[in-house]
């Protein structure tokens, strides 16, 4: 049988995990408008609770991930790169390290709200906080999508990619 869906990437293309965990990210953005136009009509019902947990679970676990991957692996692998300082990326990292604390103080300032959703209780989500919080990270990915993960291959091996990956791969247990 003929599968039409590409397969998942792995851990031995961590650039791709990457540009995949960038996809999963925004979608939780779309599921987290959804999440505020339901409250509007439905108020706090079950699927509103279901993904109001979702966001929950992924923004927890794999978003945070995400971050450690980047901050652990792969920005201090491009600085010890010889090339490292006649490319953009010391200024670049510069700006997307701190791009990462005000993602996170987004992220602090939403999740108590989507807590109170995924336990049931009627709340109010405030679309500033939300539009900040998917606007720093969607904006965020489009920098590291066009900026950030094109120069990677040009800094690094094929071997040094791989010792990323597995360092991904052990961070989630893998």
């Amino acid at each position: 049988m003929i599968s039409f869906t590409p397969a998942a990437p792995s851990f031995d293309h961590p650039l791709e995990m990457l540009r995949a965990c960038h996809g999963k990210i925004l979608r939780q953005g779309e599921i987290l408008q959804k999440l505020a136009a339901h409250l509007d009509c439905h108020g706090c019902d079950t699927e509103a609770q279901l993904a109001a947990q979702g966001i929950l679970r992924y923004f927890e676990t794999a978003g945070q991930f995400h971050h450690l991957d980047e901050e652990e692996n792969l920005f201090p692998a491009l600085r010890a790169s010889d090339e490292f300082a006649q490319t953009p990326l010391p200024a670049l990292l510069e700006r997307l390290l701190v791009e990462h604390v005000g993602m996170l103080a987004a992220w602090d300032a939403l999740r108590p709200v989507l807590s109170l959703l995924a336990a049931g209780e009627q709340v109010a989500l405030d679309a500033a906080v939300m539009n900040d919080f998917i606007t720093r990270y969607s904006d965020h990915i489009a920098i590291e999508n066009a900026e950030l993960l094109p120069l990677v291959p040009k800094l690094l091996t094929l071997e040094q990619l791989k010792t990323i990956g597995q360092k991904m791969a052990e961070r989630r247990g893998a």
